[in-house]
């Protein structure tokens, strides 16, 4: 007779006298070496799961406050590394909403356009990785390939693939050009193709949706008690995104939906992400196709931004601004205030607070991470599963460890 835990138990054991202790990463390939879960079994059902963060802790909030509002850009890129732009995005959209600085149309169709993209390219990571991690590895190579064309577009944009820092108070680094919409509407004419073979692949794949259906259901209830948000809550019901609920940069202007499911588990977060991705597509050739002209920047009279070469040298105005930028402190004109700024990044509402106390760096930074809200569900959503069911479950959360520890 094989022992099992169930031979070992007596009328006179405990329930921890049974259980096994087991850690799940750091060392893990579907933990991607940083994410630690203590998980306690019986047999192969797991009974409890205790998060371990902190393996990689770099005091990304406490460097906020020791550089300025355009030098931390730089900081936000490591966060989410997936779609470093769009924390580009939510940093100085914090930043210019405590400065009360209004950007130009044209930035805010730029910004909106990056956005979008990284949203793709978050969700194309985050589906392909759930796929592989479940044994879909062709499927994981398709959604790859096409990171690789975002990459390529952005690495036009700002000379950076990875992390961009694109960015500026009241602004961005420089004016998109007419050879990244060129590539923009190459990718929109190809992707679609992508999306219906990556579908074809696993939505009627009997492996695939059986590990995926029925695992890790979030309620509605539940998702918003626990403060789910981005596709996490969407899959569950809620119908809540920054882009409709409190439209920011151009996303009034643009006709698109909010992509919503009913069954809260990790096929339905999937598949909200699929559809996020359609979605995307639309709102990127709207913005590409209708970008007004104009400047990226706002005018030298904000004192935000560093004026033009031609600025710096016919006017006087571009002459005083760039000196108070690069020589002293007196640049930004920062109110002894606090605020709260947010956006609807890939994961979730990505969030800024900061106070700011007269000078050009922030009194205090914190920020709002979608990881570190979803990835405190983790426990709910894995009691009673079995221990394969961990990989499909983390995996439909798609938690990224810089921006979970920070």
């Amino acid at each position: 007779m094989p022992i099992t835990p169930a031979t070992l138990r007596n009328a006179n054991s405990s329930e921890q006298d049974y259980l096994w202790t087991l850690n799940f990463g750091p060392q893990h390939p579907a933990t991607h070496t940083t994410l630690r879960i203590v998980l306690k079994l019986d047999g192969e059902r797991v009974v409890d799961a205790i998060p371990d963060i902190g393996y990689l802790h770099s005091g990304f909030e406490k460097i906020g406050e020791h550089l300025d509002y355009n030098q931390y850009v730089t900081v936000t890129d490591r966060m989410n590394y997936i779609s470093p732009i769009a924390n580009n995005v939510a940093w100085h959209h914090a930043v210019e909403k405590l400065l009360g600085i209004e950007l130009t149309p044209r930035c805010k169709y730029i910004r909106t356009l990056i956005c979008e993209l990284a949203r793709i390219s978050d969700h194309l990571l985050s589906t392909g990785a759930m796929g592989l991690d479940v044994g879909a590895f062709t499927f994981f190579l398709y959604a790859f390939y096409q990171r690789e064309k975002i990459y390529d577009i952005f690495e036009t944009l700002c000379g950076a693939r990875f992390t961009n820092s694109y960015t500026r108070v009241g602004g961005v680094m420089h004016d998109i050009t007419p050879l990244v919409i060129e590539k923009v509407r190459a990718f929109l004419r190809e992707f679609p193709k992508t999306i219906d073979e990556m579908e074809k692949l696993v939505n009627r794949n009997r492996i695939f949706v059986d590990r995926m259906k029925g695992v890790g259901v979030l309620t509605r209830e539940e998702a918003i008690n626990r403060s789910a948000t981005g596709p996490v809550a969407r899959a569950s019901g809620v119908t809540r995104d920054l882009r409709k609920d409190e439209p920011y940069l151009a996303y009034k202007d643009l006709d698109f939906q909010v992509c919503c499911a009913k069954a809260g588990d990790c096929f339905a977060r999937y598949y909200v992400r699929i559809a996020e991705m359609r979605e995307s597509l639309k709102l990127v050739a709207q913005a590409v196709e209708n970008i007004p002209a104009g400047p990226v920047n706002v005018g030298v009279d904000e004192r935000a931004i560093l004026p033009t070469k031609q600025q710096v040298y016919q006017t006087i105005e571009g002459t005083i601004t760039h000196f108070e930028l690069v020589m002293t402190n007196r640049g930004f004109t920062v109110p002894n205030d606090e605020s709260y700024g947010a956006i609807e990044a890939p994961n979730g509402e990505l969030g800024f607070y900061l106070a700011g106390d007269g000078s050009d760096v922030a009194y205090r930074a914190r920020c709002r991470p979608p990881s570190f809200i979803h990835f405190s569900m983790f426990p709910q959503l894995i009691r009673g599963h079995t221990l394969s069911d961990v990989v499909a479950v983390l995996g439909s959360l798609n938690i990224i460890a810089a921006e979970l520890d920070r």
